[in-house]
């Protein structure tokens, strides 16, 4: 899985469209943007903070075992390359928890369901869970639910968990600090102009004074 050529793709052309909206919808989540960091109250309205901080004080969703798995599944997913960080350098692990929190009924049961069923399949192919798997063999689980066009009817459940967790994995890189700077993003800002150029000017008869010129900001070009 090339993460720039594959992953990127998917961010923009699905995610996007689809778990991006999602992530961000009822309550201004700009926990979100963070990647879980339900600490920032910016801009946040006083029953959003009343909400966040109660739901990131209460009992956990994931349990160690289930959070070990979703992390190295998303460094997996989300590789540490030569440009940023990992998925858990991102905190994306902690991303996902908060989501399974915030929108129980999308995602608790599909994400619980689908980690048993990673395991199970482990267990049946390599004699122990997934984290308990040296590196080939957690790759070689993942590139039979990684595709979906080639993975075999019997890994169908398995497939769509793996979906299902790339989007989350995605999502919450991509909107976390370390992702933004990874797709090159800056923001909107302010324009920069020195005017009509000289050339222009000429061709229409016209020319600054030399008061508009020692009074109007004149911003360096190079």
């Amino acid at each position: 899985m090339d993460r720039r050529k594959s992953i990127k793709t998917l961010f923009i052309g699905t995610v996007g469209a689809g778990v991006f909206v999602e992530a961000c919808k009822s309550s201004d989540k700009k926990a979100v943007a963070s990647s879980a960091d339900v600490s920032i109250d910016i801009d946040r309205m006083q029953e959003e903070k009343d909400y966040l901080k109660k739901l990131n004080a209460g009992e956990k969703f994931f349990t160690e075992h289930e959070m070990a798995t979703i992390t190295v599944l998303g460094d997996i997913i989300m590789p540490k390359d030569e440009v940023s960080g990992s998925a858990s350098e991102a905190k994306v692990p902690e991303f996902i928890e908060f989501i399974a929190k915030d929108m129980p009924d999308d995602h608790q049961t599909p994400l619980r369901g689908g980690l048993r069923w990673l395991d199970l399949q482990c267990l049946k192919q390599f004699d122990k869970a997934f984290v308990n798997c040296d590196s080939k063999q957690q790759i070689a689980m993942v590139d039979q639910i990684a595709y979906p066009h080639k993975a075999k009817p019997e890994m169908k459940q398995g497939v769509a968990f793996f979906s299902h967790l790339r989007d989350l994995v995605t999502t919450g890189f991509y909107t976390s600090e370390m992702g933004v700077k990874d797709l090159g993003y800056k923001g909107n800002v302010p324009n920069q102009w020195n005017g009509v150029p000289d050339d222009v000017l000429k061709q229409y008869g016209y020319a600054y004074s030399e008061r508009e010129l020692k009074e109007c900001v004149s911003f360096d070009k190079a």
